[in-house]
């Protein structure tokens, strides 16, 4: 199993965090998804590695952005 740290910008309620899990939740490959408002923390536990590029795009789905990425 794998997990991965990532840096969500722009969650400010419980919304947005239910929004980002079900979003990155629905990645392939993806077996658990925890979210952190207050940290900003997005963890992801997976099979394998996933590409840092699907979890951006499931995150700005939801309509946030992971920090660093354009």
């Amino acid at each position: 199993m794998s997990t991965a740290t990532y840096t969500v910008t722009g969650m400010t309620c419980g919304h947005c965090v239910s929004s980002v899990k079900e979003e990155v939740g629905e990645v392939a490959g993806v077996t658990s998804v925890e979210v952190d408002l207050a940290d900003g923390l997005l963890t992801v536990g997976s099979d394998g590695p996933v590409d840092t590029a699907l979890i951006a795009a499931a995150v700005k789905e939801a309509g946030y952005e992971l920090a660093g990425q354009a």
